[in-house]
């Protein structure tokens, strides 16, 4: 199998609802879900990220790239050899690396139905917060595969790919246009679709040359699944702070003990 379909949108361009509408219609689709999941599935949460035992060969490889100097050439087939499309970030990141490597793909570039504003805050609300969180600090202390993640998250999308504008939302949606115009002029046209999922199956699937479903279009929006990831690595991250401090304080009793 090979990407035959390139996502370059940002996340929270309504890329959750875009990756499940081409796994609909026939095309594996890769997101920042499998990267944390190992996993087509759609009915995992992302909090089980945090607390569960899968493996991390997917964020391994990303965490390889993320270390890379751009433009680093790399066998994406290594997580792309089960998928024909890819949406989200990380990949999106990498958009000219993969457009290099699969050269008869064809390229979605996903937009925010409600403009750069909105997905600028939609994305500090939402997945940004990993950066912003205290508890995300010690988890990453304690938790190997979260401090991969975050260095990952970190490196490639929040200092490579934005240029670590976040903190401003002037820069920011600044550097989201400037995203844009750069896709714009380096993809042809004819193999380029400006889309947002407000315009539902019909531009997309034109595009791809296929029938449109009669089902409705996918609505999927993961903002509360999201809030309850963070409200429960907040609670891991409690746990492991008080059991830190009442190991730290049994020992200074322990020691107190013994001199005495």
């Amino acid at each position: 199998m090979s990407i035959k379909i390139i996502g370059v949108g940002f996340g929270r361009t309504g890329t959750l609802s875009v990756y499940t509408a081409l796994n609909e219609l026939g095309f594996p689709c890769y997101h920042m879900k499998e990267v944390l999941l190992n996993t087509k599935k759609t009915d995992h949460h992302v909090r089980e990220f945090f607390l569960g035992t899968q493996k991390t060969v997917h964020l391994d490889f990303w965490l390889r790239v993320a270390n890379s100097p751009e433009g680093t050439e790399h066998d994406w087939n290594e997580v792309f050899e089960n998928y024909s499309a890819t949406v989200d970030f990380p990949a999106c990141c990498v958009w000219r690396e993969l457009i290099k490597f699969y050269p008869d793909a064809k390229v979605l570039l996903t937009l925010h139905p409600k403009g750069p504003r909105a997905w600028y805050e939609s994305t500090l609300s939402t997945i940004y917060t990993s950066e912003t969180m205290w508890q995300f600090k010690i988890l990453s202390f304690f938790i190997p595969k979260v401090r991969k993640a975050i260095d990952m998250s970190r490196k490639l999308i929040w200092i490579r790919s934005l240029r670590g504008t976040m903190v401003d939302p002037k820069r920011a949606i600044a550097r989201h246009n400037e995203h844009i115009e750069e896709i714009k002029k380096e993809v042809p046209s004819e193999k380029l679709l400006i889309y947002s999922v407000d315009q539902g199956w019909g531009p997309l699937c034109k595009f791809l040359d296929i029938p449109a479903p009669e089902t409705d279009f996918p609505n999927v929006n993961d903002r509360e699944e999201l809030r309850k990831t963070y409200s429960n690595a907040a609670m891991v991250a409690y746990f492991l702070l008080v059991a830190t401090v009442l190991i730290v304080a049994g020992l200074i009793f322990a020691g107190i003990k013994i001199i005495g």
